[in-house]
């Protein structure tokens, strides 16, 4: 009897609560109802994420998750939290201010965990469809509010946002709409028309809410930059020109018939004339005052920065001119991720911040939905990090997590399917998994599974 089945068998004679295939199902349960809460609440997605980790517990291989958190993609994470650890030694601010500026760094390490689980897990994609779902309601949800404002969920409520703020909701419709991309272009090119037809109709719902409804300049910048990134990378050239001149033809057409849209773009102009003119105080003016002292606070500290928490007081003592002029405004966040990294702790900080983007987009070089998935997590988050510091900002910190973390693991579990396994026995068949299925949509146990010998690919339930 080989080892394996013998491992096996004896985990089918273990009680149902000692059995780590099911404390590997609860886990994932657990990703699903995080990605389901997201769109909708924060204190929802904190007890959910204390439930992953502590169910998660009982499957880890101590060993094997050591040598997980080697990898760069790992480590980096957790090297950044370190970073801000140890920035607060340096730092002049006040203790309460170093400890809070831990806390949206310390969201990353749960971005290792979620790695090496779903290399293991065949269930990713429950958490993707989770958190489609979810958006999808809360659109469906938003054009229910832009009508009928007294049914948002929270008091003072913007027009057709009935949660949190229009920012995060912008950010989580284009994320969805770009992401239905790549399923759509493999439909179409299998033929599976009627599908592809069904995914499109869904894409188009979140891009008209943004467009009809509300949508940030973020996103509006943006969402159009990740757009051409997925053309760029899998659609032929001659196939990108023609989607170029019909996306620039339907942008003019939902520009003349949206006047929101053609507010929100109007806004730019007018923000940066305003804050040039007479220093008010509007959206770009703030950003651009804010990245000019940002700035002058680098070259103060240039090295390893003024400390984890530095930047409130930094503004403070900066800040000029009458209350209500751009130049007095206090602010902890400069709305650049990288300016925000750089205040805090130097070039030392933005080296660990880019380096990790990088690792994490390397991850995903590959053709197929998980991998384009998890590119777009990175894409969009640098990209919108431009203008906001998305990464430490609760709602794009955590989309960053998750999609990193869940994809980045079933793209490393199926590139270990493909490695070549020398051997001398003869070859044999994968085993079917009963009930489940792996991103590729097959119901096989990994063949990576026999060297890892991991609880849930003992026995998958």
């Amino acid at each position: 009897m080989s080892a394996g089945l013998a491992i096996s068998q004896a985990n089918l004679a273990l009680p149902a609560w000692r059995d780590p295939a099911n404390w590997m199902k609860a886990a994932d349960i657990c990703a699903v109802l995080v990605a389901a809460a997201l769109p909708w609440s924060t204190s929802l997605v904190g007890i959910f994420i204390v439930a992953f980790l502590v169910v998660m517990t009982p499957t880890v291989e101590p060993r094997a998750y050591s040598q997980s958190l080697r990898r760069p993609v790992s480590a980096l994470p957790i090297a950044f939290f370190v970073l801000a650890v140890i920035g607060t030694l340096w730092s002049e601010a006040p203790w309460g201010a170093r400890l809070y500026a831990i806390g949206p760094v310390a969201k990353l390490l749960v971005l290792p965990a979620m790695l090496y689980h779903y290399e293991r897990s065949l269930r990713g994609t429950w958490v993707f469809t989770s958190f489609l779902i979810s958006c999808g309601v809360l659109m469906a949800f938003s054009w229910v509010v832009a009508f009928h404002p007294q049914f948002a969920l929270k008091p003072d409520a913007e027009y057709g946002v009935p949660v949190k703020n229009y920012i995060d909701q912008s950010q989580e419709f284009a994320l969805c709409a770009v992401a239905l991309a790549y399923p759509i272009i493999s439909l179409l090119r299998t033929k599976r028309f009627l599908l592809a037809a069904l995914l499109t109709l869904v894409a188009l719902s979140f891009v008209l809410n943004m467009v009809f409804v509300t949508i940030s300049r973020t996103a509006l910048v943006t969402a159009p930059i990740t757009l051409l990134v997925f053309a760029l990378l899998h659609l032929k050239w001659r196939h990108v020109v023609v989607g170029l001149c019909l996306t620039a033809l339907l942008g003019a057409l939902v520009w003349t018939a949206s006047p929101h849209l053609r507010n929100t773009t109007s806004t730019f102009v007018r923000d940066y004339q305003l804050y040039k003119e007479r220093n008010q105080p509007t959206s770009i003016g703030l950003r651009l005052e804010f990245w000019k002292k940002s700035l002058s606070f680098l070259g103060e500290a240039p090295v390893i920065g003024h400390g984890t928490g530095s930047i409130r007081g930094l503004f403070e003592q900066a800040a000029t001119g009458s209350k209500l002029t751009a130049s007095a405004e206090i602010i902890g966040n400069p709305h650049n991720q990288t300016l925000n990294v750089a205040i805090q702790w130097g070039i030392l900080g933005v080296v660990v911040l880019y380096a990790m983007w990088l690792f994490h987009l390397l991850l995903f070089v590959g053709d197929s939905q998980v991998a384009w998935i998890g590119f777009l997590v990175v894409v969009q988050n640098f990209a919108t990090s431009l203008f906001n510091s998305h990464l430490f900002d609760f709602n794009e910190g955590w989309i960053y997590v998750l999609g990193v973390g869940i994809a980045g693991g079933m793209v490393s579990a199926m590139a270990i399917r493909t490695e070549p396994i020398i051997s001398s026995a003869p070859a044999r068949e994968p085993v079917p998994v009963e009930g489940a299925s792996n991103a590729c949509g097959s119901s096989f146990a990994p063949p990576g599974s026999l060297r890892r010998n991991g609880p849930e690919n003992m026995r998958q339930s």
